[in-house]
């Protein structure tokens, strides 16, 4: 009888993971690689890698929904290959796949198709989205034009000719001593 061993994934730094980790301990997994990193591409996902090389023959490599294992239809072929060539299987909580059967097999490739579909529509709705913005002047202006400017570059140098130290002048403006250094650097001057 193999191990069961968990990989739980959020996209960024401020997800938790605790949800996913409780899942795959109560369905027995004692080992558990963790990573905050995106999803949508292989490459800087070391736990993963990880997971997949300790993988062994009966082993399950657990994960708790297979957008947490990848989201494109590649990748989780490429995973699915490399937990195969393992000789281990591969179990979805969420969506009771485990690919130690024929129907388990079925259905992830399944799974992976509809993965691939729902990320190519997220990319398009984001691509149309962008696009209505940048063709209509009302939406223009409101969006997409970044950020206005914190720091007027000439005030910093008006107050620096008049006698202001770094420190005087970034009290006065509201900003860091270190954005008054940057721009006295960036024109010329020498803080002091």
């Amino acid at each position: 009888m193999g191990r069961n061993i968990g990989y739980c994934r959020v996209s960024s730094l401020d997800q938790e993971l605790s949800v996913q980790r409780v899942a795959l301990e109560r369905h027995g997994c004692h080992v558990i690689f963790e990573e905050k990193v995106t999803g949508t591409k292989r490459e800087g996902r070391e736990k993963l890698d990880l997971a997949l090389k300790v993988l062994s023959g009966g082993d399950h490599l657990v994960v708790t929904r297979l957008d947490r294992l990848g989201r494109s239809l590649r990748d989780l072929a490429n995973i699915a290959h490399e937990i195969e060539n393992a000789g281990a299987s591969l179990r979805v909580l969420d969506q009771a796949v485990d690919t130690a059967t024929s129907a388990g097999k079925a259905f992830f490739g399944m799974l992976a198709v509809f993965a691939q579909f729902e990320t190519d529509v997220r990319r398009e709705r984001q691509t149309e989205g962008i696009a209505r913005i940048m063709n209509d002047p009302k939406l223009r202006l409101s969006k997409y034009k970044g950020a206005k400017p914190r720091i007027d570059p000439a005030r910093v140098q008006t107050l620096k000719r008049e006698g202001l130290g770094p420190t005087e002048i970034a009290t006065q403006l509201g900003i860091s001593r270190m954005s008054v250094y940057r721009l006295l650097k960036e024109n010329g001057h020498a803080p002091s």
